[in-house]
């Protein structure tokens, strides 16, 4: 109990896992009829987040370490840039050698690895690859490079995608003719039903993304919650709002009842950032997507709408996708999958270190081998 004391509240913290420990032993409640119950709960419960933020909150915090046995976390696909497939980062590389072409892209795409190669590595060759911290900043830079096209690698979730709507709203009153983007977006309720469908996950609750659900408010995991009788917590990423979101699931699971609760109500409303969606809509439509790993999803990313297919990097530069080349022994489908823990995979702390990543899960400060790694090394 020792990770206790980093706690902003130590005492509730610990009457909260004293309570969980205690639900075990607890008769389930019959008093609520009116909420349908969940059946076959399973003595091993596990509970997957789909949160990178969620994720190293977890092991920075040591919430893994103070729970119950009965209790399994599982870390899903919720590092945008750990699911970004191979074959993006190998177009990127393409686009990278054109003479005149910037890559603009956030710092953690990097050093996620290609089938050769990052980006990191051609930048440190002379290629121009550009940091930004905002897809906003490639406003300025199109401006200050007006014989160059500058290319925004379009990654992340419907947390960042509005931002990038906003951009591209700008680029047109701009009247900018040099700046497109390579997109890999995607979205996160249809991928979370691709893994409730996967049995060989075993995926008995979740701790919804708090980001996510800000955006796209709360229905969507209510419907999800609802279709396949799974609990569900929207949760904040504060050491205690992850420890009463494991505590509200086990009591859900406990008495037999399943939907989904919102724990984030300071941040999340019912029908999420209206303006936020309503970016969205304007530039973007459902489509497929692939993620890394795992394959492709139908319903799982976004396109561009046509009207706007001229921002679209890979049309543009008339650019298919490649047969990308993985590490054989590389398991970060499955571990962004839940199947494994990341001291499973051959290559962990062997070949596949911070300093030398092989898969993408090791890149990001959000991603799981890394935050593994870091600690419980």
């Amino acid at each position: 109990m020792a990770y206790i004391n980093d706690f902003k509240d130590p005492i509730l913290a610990q009457r909260l896992l004293i309570k969980t420990l205690k639900l075990e032993n607890r008769p389930p409640n019959t008093q609520n009829t009116t909420t349908p119950k969940l059946e076959n709960c399973p003595q091993t419960f596990n509970i997957m987040e789909v949160c990178g933020t969620h994720t190293m909150s977890i092991y920075k915090h040591g919430i893994d370490k103070l729970l119950p046995s009965y209790i399994n976390l599982l870390s899903g696909p919720g590092c945008p840039v750990c699911v970004t497939d191979t074959a993006y980062i190998d177009m990127a590389a393409e686009l990278a050698l054109q003479d005149n072409v910037i890559i603009a892209t956030f710092g953690d795409m990097l050093r996620v690895p290609g089938s050769t190669c990052s980006l990191s590595d051609m930048r440190a060759q002379g290629m121009h690859i550009q940091t930004v911290y905002s897809p906003l900043e490639c406003i300025a830079l199109a401006k200050d490079y007006p014989d160059h096209e500058i290319v925004f690698l379009a990654v992340g979730f419907e947390t960042t995608t509005p931002v990038i709507a906003l951009t591209l709203k700008s680029a047109i009153k701009e009247s900018l003719h040099n700046l497109s983007m390579l997109f890999s977006l995607k979205t996160m309720p249809h991928a979370m039903e691709n893994l409730i469908l996967d049995k060989s996950v075993n995926i008995n609750a979740f701790i919804c993304p708090g980001h996510v659900a800000a955006i796209i408010g709360t229905r969507p995991f209510e419907v999800l919650s609802e279709t396949y009788q799974v609990p569900m917590v929207i949760a904040g990423f504060e050491r205690l709002d992850l420890i009463s979101a494991i505590y509200t699931l086990i009591q859900m699971k406990h008495d037999k009842y399943y939907g989904c609760q919102n724990l984030y109500k300071r941040v999340v409303k019912p029908e999420g950032s209206l303006k936020a969606l309503s970016l969205i809509a304007e530039a973007f439509e459902p489509a497929s997507s692939s993620w890394r790993g795992i394959g492709t999803l139908p319903q799982t990313g976004l396109t561009l709408k046509p009207s706007l297919s001229h921002f679209n990097a890979a049309l543009k530069f008339n650019l298919t996708l490649p047969h990308a080349k993985v590490h054989p022994d590389c398991m970060c489908g499955d571990v962004l999958r839940g199947l494994k823990k990341p001291i499973e995979c051959l290559l962990y702390q062997k070949l596949c270190t911070p300093s030398h990543p092989i898969g993408a899960c090791m890149v990001s400060s959000e991603g799981t081998c890394m935050n593994y790694y870091k600690y419980n090394s």
